[in-house]
């Protein structure tokens, strides 16, 4: 009956269907036996692979203590004891934590604690939110407001609230990031006193095609904020959790953003958890009497659940057992060198890589730059081919991602290439 009923499910939703625990380390399994490599770690989000014994215990045993509890006005031990974690490996700074569920909630909720505080801490004028062009922070409307990418925003325009974008070069075309720095000080140099916070992906912009950024480019974005007394806000809910080699990519650049957002690996991609990290400064922010009304009236009704926070404590372990951020950075210089291949196929315009988050684009034309035209699905027709060799892709228009879990073994990245080799071959004449 569940196999039969999870079998619908995919045939409705049109995905490769799994059952049971047919999965393993870097596989998923249809229901007909066939046999993949994850090569998108399921939507960006598994880590130390498929079927994690120590985490799936700890689902299991917390299961049996506590499944769930509010925390509006209590608190259970898992939460207590993974903020603490958390705030041991967030940058200096960092010592406050607020749960949700997803990405797009931990991102909503640094952006209206941005707002609240100049709100109650007498700057009323600092009210608008900064965020790049290309940029993505999720689906709900608040998210949305602050998302860069017409495709995913476009038709919400009447709904979303009013926001400050901030010019910023896709650095495959158009290489003048430190300039839109410069015009972003320019901005806040006349207009700060209105301005509450920017909000940006650091070092690799993920939805709009794995851009990654020059170096120094998002260091500068927080001594501007600083000069400025603007709040920086660092969306990690895709490049945390050892995606670029080090635990968040604000690291790479000694960066200490007034507010961290994380989701998708802090469960080990196993269940749905977020937590918004920010500074005491913030939080002494909010601190009034009760009769004020000033306090921060945001709830969600599975924040901190308890068998989700299990699954973070597990995961934070193994990175410490099996040293994953080493393995990550092995991993990426082997993965950097089986990638060189690429550069003999005449379509491929750019492989862009940090760490294990890379993305190939695919051109009509690699001196000009010019791009397939979106209504030929030419990503799309390579992650479908890709399926025929045994790998599981997702296209980001013409980008082919790839960003296999953590613990992908070096002979897995070679048929995940080979996959992909030949993929691209077949699709494009």
């Amino acid at each position: 009956m569940e196999s039969n009923m999870i079998r619908l499910i995919g045939i409705l939703l049109g995905i490769v269907v799994l059952v049971g625990v047919v999965m393993s380390g870097s596989y998923l399994f249809d229901t007909q036996g066939r046999k993949y490599i994850d090569g998108v770690s399921s939507l960006w989000v598994t880590v130390h692979g498929h079927g994690r014994r120590e985490i799936t215990d700890a689902i299991f045993r917390q299961a049996a203590r506590l499944d769930h509890s509010t925390m509006l006005g209590l608190a259970n031990v898992p939460a207590v004891e993974l903020a603490e974690k958390l705030v041991g490996i967030a940058p200096k700074g960092l010592d406050k934590v607020f749960y949700s569920d997803n990405g797009s909630t931990a991102v909503e909720i640094a952006v209206k604690m941005s707002y609240q505080y100049w709100q109650n801490t007498g700057s009323p004028r600092k009210t608008v939110i900064c965020h790049l062009e290309n940029s993505y922070h999720g689906d709900t409307l608040g998210s949305v407001s602050i998302g860069g990418i017409d495709l995913f925003h476009k038709v919400y325009r009447k709904l979303i609230f009013k926001t400050h974008r901030v010019a910023f070069p896709d650095c495959y075309r158009d290489m003048r990031a430190f300039e839109a720095v410069d015009a972003f000080e320019a901005f806040l140099k006349k207009e700060h006193s209105r301005v509450a916070s920017l909000v940006l992906e650091p070092i690799v912009q993920g939805a709009a095609g794995m851009l990654m950024w020059p170096a120094g480019v998002l260091k500068c974005f927080e001594e501007v904020c600083r000069k400025y007394d603007v709040f920086l806000i660092c969306d990690e809910v895709a490049t945390g959790f050892g995606r670029t080699g080090k635990m968040f990519a604000c690291e790479h650049e000694d960066v200490h953003p007034d507010f961290l957002c994380m989701a998708k690996g802090l469960s080990g991609g196993v269940l749905p958890l977020a937590a918004t990290l920010t500074t005491r400064r913030v939080y002494e922010g909010f601190k009034f009497p009760y009769q004020d009304m000033k306090a921060f009236f945001h709830g969600h009704t599975y924040t901190g659940n308890p068998i989700a926070c299990a699954a973070a404590l597990a995961n934070l372990e193994i990175f410490r057992k099996d040293k994953t951020l080493g393995g990550v950075r092995s991993r990426a210089k082997y993965l950097s060198r089986g990638l060189k291949r690429f550069w003999d196929i005449a379509h491929v315009g750019d492989i862009r890589q940090r760490g294990l988050m890379v993305g190939i684009e695919l051109v009509k034309d690699r001196m000009s730059k010019e791009p397939f035209p979106w209504q030929d699905g030419v990503g799309v027709r390579v992650c479908q081919r890709a399926r025929d060799y045994g790998v599981i892709l997702r296209p980001l228009g013409n980008v082919i991602v790839l960003m296999p879990p953590l613990s992908i073994s070096k002979r897995e990245i070679d048929d995940l290439l080979d996959a992909l080799e030949r993929s691209i071959q077949d699709s494009i004449a």
